[in-house]
């Protein structure tokens, strides 16, 4: 029922946590928290009826009615403060998890941990995060489809922090690195069709950073 993605964020979570599963989609994160004991309790949330309707039918077909609330909603909205320590934003792009986090300050700075999978802006995300008193601990990785996506775990104590992360040790890491060095390459190759790209920062922080991935 869950990819790789789902999984690595399930991984993260601690046992026995209160969670928030924000977008939740058809709830199957939320079902499988339960199911491994990672959560004692979940709120599993979707803005969009659809999806949550299907969580419902799931979670009760689990049944898993009395260890899982399904809320409508916006968000972090749907949460109390202090509700949940543990809140997970997974299939999302980076800047709409920043906009989320920064809507509902209250809730975010409430929760212990934050497990995010952005789908893309990853760096924004990053950044969000260390300039708002969060420490990245671990980051993981996980392929779908042959896209390897980012997943981090961050908290609010450094001495959390994982002295290696699971990217580090990971069989992806080598293909990961290929590809985000690709893809930069192909960055340069458009940028190269501007003289004024090419004198631009960018261009050189990009360079910079081809280069530091090719010694990795």
């Amino acid at each position: 029922m869950i990819d790789s993605r789902i999984k690595s964020v399930l991984n993260f979570v601690e046992k026995n946590s209160r969670v928030a599963d924000i977008g939740t989609d058809h709830g199957y994160l939320a079902i499988e928290l339960v199911k491994s004991g990672r959560a004692s309790f979940v709120v599993a949330s979707d803005k969009n009826s659809g999806p949550l309707d299907a969580a419902k039918k799931n979670i009760a077909a689990a049944g898993l009615n009395d260890f899982i609330e399904v809320r409508l909603g916006d968000g972090l909205k749907v949460l109390s403060e202090g509700e949940v320590d543990t809140i997970c934003v997974a299939g999302m792009g980076g800047a709409l998890i920043v906009e989320i986090l920064n809507n509902s300050p209250q809730i975010t700075n409430s929760a212990e941990k934050l497990i995010l999978q952005p789908m893309n802006a990853l760096e924004k995300l990053q950044a969000w995060l260390e300039n708002n008193g969060w420490y990245i601990a671990d980051i993981d990785l996980a392929e779908v489809g042959g896209i390897i996506y980012e997943i981090i775990s961050a908290v609010k104590t450094p001495e959390r922090v994982s002295a290696v992360t699971k990217k580090e040790s990971s069989p992806l890491l080598k293909k990961f690195t290929a590809q985000k060095i690709s893809k930069l390459q192909r960055v340069l190759e458009e940028m190269s069709k501007s003289p004024a790209a090419v004198a631009s920062p960018k261009f050189s922080q990009i360079q910079a950073e081809i280069e530091s991935l090719k010694q990795k």
